[in-house]
């Protein structure tokens, strides 16, 4: 029971891997605000545990009175808020384009969007630990192509990309983590970042196939694979990592 008596704030709770970490801090004892854009996509993780234990709030991460609010019925629910993970993934219509398509204004609104929301989201929980004098852990979702350049040959024969705002996306993510870290220094917040590899949700089968190429024995990831890294960063065992960015990929930057 590694999260035993923390209330974790999982951003992106509805989606492929944030419903995933919200089950995982759920079997280790925690309990959870679920927040998602899309209320809907929350609802079947309240009826599998019951509000005692996950509670649904809707939230923008690009709205600080959205993200202000979560915080506020989190602390009338539960008195406090120990830590959050954030998966979000906000993007416009146009977003997954390849990088010589792109128009530098969907560029701009998809770095506003994603970057812009994880930026807020990190300030207003850096705030949030510094009102209440409180121990918080937050857990900002990267990725492997926050840490290397992409491996675009995988992509043959397929209508997929590595989109060009997502590897400037993740990589400045990664590096307002440790800002943050650095500005807080001596106070009682902390963040790091999770960087997975690939997660398997239906994709083309020669890409699956190129990708379990680079890997060391799975390819892919499974999303509950991503949630023991998530875990050990909310629970006391990491008291002493500030700043740093685990990747979970089965050695594919390897």
């Amino acid at each position: 029971m590694l999260l035993e008596n923390k209330v974790i704030l999982v951003v992106g709770a509805g989606g492929v891997i944030g419903s995933e970490i919200v089950r995982a801090v759920v079997r280790e004892g925690g309990r959870v605000i679920a927040a998602d854009v899309n209320m809907d996509l929350v609802r079947p993780l309240v009826n599998e545990f019951g509000e005692g234990t996950v509670l649904p709030v809707r939230i923008d991460i690009t709205d600080k009175a959205s993200i202000e609010q979560a915080f506020a019925v989190a602390d009338k629910t539960w008195h406090r808020v120990t830590g959050a993970v954030n998966t979000a993934y906000p993007r416009n219509r146009n977003y997954g384009r390849k990088a010589l398509e792109v128009t530098y204004e969907d560029f701009c609104e998809n770095v506003s969007l994603h970057l812009g929301g994880y930026f807020l989201f990190m300030q207003q929980c850096a705030v949030y630990s510094q009102k209440r004098d409180i121990e918080f852990s937050l857990v900002n979702m990267s990725s492997i192509y926050g840490s290397i350049t992409p491996k675009f040959e995988i992509y043959n024969n397929t209508d997929m990309t590595m989109p060009v705002e997502y590897a400037a996306i993740k990589s400045a993510v990664q590096h307002t983590t440790s800002y943050f870290n650095a500005y807080m220094k001596g106070g009682k917040f902390r963040a790091n970042c999770v960087s997975p590899g690939g997660v398997e949700n239906g994709q083309n089968k020669d890409f699956l196939q190129a990708y379990h190429n680079e890997c060391n024995q799975k390819g892919m990831l499974e999303s509950r694979d991503i949630c023991g890294s998530v875990v050990f960063l909310l629970s006391a065992l990491s008291s002493y990592v500030i700043g740093q960015n685990i990747i979970v990929d089965d050695g594919f930057c390897v």
